[in-house]
């Protein structure tokens, strides 16, 4: 892992240092590839390439590369098809590579990718911030398979019978992701690619657009600015993340931003309104895939401004995966931003619980329930709702703790 900013400049110091070989071939402009990982880990990618290809075979990995944009390092199928067969062929590989744990296959536009040589092994790291490591020896693939397996179908089941017991209405839908950071593996993907409003869920990923300009000189990280982001952040305050927005230059700037800089992160985001001032927004959207990308890179210090957003999401505050889940042990460190509106309850953050051992075990939690049609009685809703998420992170908690024996 690495703690560093997005820059124009990183990447040139990356080129001159011999980093990345020459571009690919030209293509067509609107030719579409796949895409699985991104991240300024180099290592990490090769050895990610590795364990995807083992999964898809050597018909895919012949193509499977590792490549470079910017100063991110990504790992890309170069079919340069049209839209629909890359789409295809991201949901057939999506169900290989989730039955064995692994993330999630997306749809990308191909660009003037260039190709990492095979003969380096460095990353290109300002600091690094180690995850601790367990060892999986005891366990067989097949257990592991299993075990991962029974965590989400322990969070359907839950789900499940709240539907049957009446619970969760029939025009309610959820979506649900857990990563585990130790391991490197999914364990939970429930509607992951669709798209959910977004909420104030939405406000950690202005900040990011916001520290993507700081970084690239356009704007000034001061005190002002820094009472703005906590109120957005620690207090949720509609006007601080609306202030956030016009100086990164509006909603649909924010959206641009985050697509062209973090194309792997930002891949079902939909941003098209200021906050009103009675909090009803519910035309911005993103996928809890979104959530979980993002998370991954801040965790990760992939994008711009990821030490202070950290910081800003680590703020005291009420949240729906701690707070209120007794399960969850106390000292757990938790960096979360939550989401409510009469049609929406959600929240989204890294747990880093304390082992035992003394090691840290991060992992990330993105739970969503939106609602068809607002909700008649908005308190009780949001808090019969909180609660759901609270009981699935006890789930989810329960599973990890059964993993790392903690």
């Amino acid at each position: 892992m690495c703690r560093s900013l997005i820059s124009p400049f990183l990447y040139m110091v990356v080129a001159l240092a011999g980093l990345v070989a020459t571009p690919r071939a030209a293509f067509a402009a609107d030719g579409y590839d796949v895409s699985y990982l991104w991240s300024h880990d180099i290592a990490g990618v090769r050895d990610y390439r590795e364990r995807v290809a083992s999964v898809l075979g050597p018909a895919v990995a012949k193509d499977l590369k590792v490549v470079a944009s910017g100063e991110l390092f990504g790992l890309v199928y170069l079919r340069q098809g049209d839209s629909a067969g890359a789409s295809r062929v991201a949901r057939s590989h999506t169900r290989l590579l989730r039955s064995r744990g692994l993330e999630a296959a997306s749809p990308v536009r191909a660009r003037d990718w260039r190709l990492v040589g095979s003969g380096e092994a460095r990353r290109v790291s300002i600091a690094s911030l180690d995850t601790p490591k367990v060892s999986r020896s005891k366990m067989t693939t097949r257990e592991r398979s299993r075990e991962i397996h029974n965590l989400e179908v322990a969070v359907e089941n839950y789900i499940d019978g709240l539907r049957r017991e009446g619970k969760i209405a029939p025009d309610e839908r959820t979506g649900w992701s857990v990563y585990d950071f130790t391991t490197g593996e999914k364990l939970v993907t429930i509607n992951e690619d669709e798209q959910f409003q977004a909420a104030s869920l939405v406000k950690p990923f202005i900040a990011a657009a916001f520290f993507h300009k700081v970084a690239q000189g356009e704007l000034i990280y001061g005190p002002d600015s820094r009472r703005h982001m906590e109120l957005m952040i620690q207090r949720s305050d509609n006007a601080a993340a609306n202030w956030a927005i016009r100086q990164v230059g509006g909603p649909q700037a924010v959206e641009r931003i985050l697509k062209r800089s973090y194309p792997g992160i930002f891949q079902e985001i939909h941003l098209v309104e200021y906050i009103p001032a009675d909090g009803r927004t519910y035309r911005n959207k993103a996928s809890v895939h979104d959530y979980s990308r993002f998370l991954y890179a801040v965790w990760k210090d992939d994008i711009a401004g990821a030490r202070e957003i950290k910081r800003l999401m680590a703020l005291p505050g009420s949240d729906r995966i701690y707070t209120g889940v007794s399960e969850v042990p106390k000292g757990t460190r938790v960096y979360d931003k939550t989401g409510s509106t009469a049609r929406v309850c959600g929240d989204m953050g890294i747990l880093s619980v304390r082992g035992a051992d003394g090691r840290r075990y991060p992992y990330t939690l993105v739970g969503i329930i939106e609602k068809q049609q607002s909700a008649p009685n908005y308190t009780a809703w949001i808090r019969s709702r909180s609660d759901v998420i609270r009981n699935v992170s006890a789930i989810v908690y329960k599973g990890i703790a059964q993993h790392h024996d903690i």
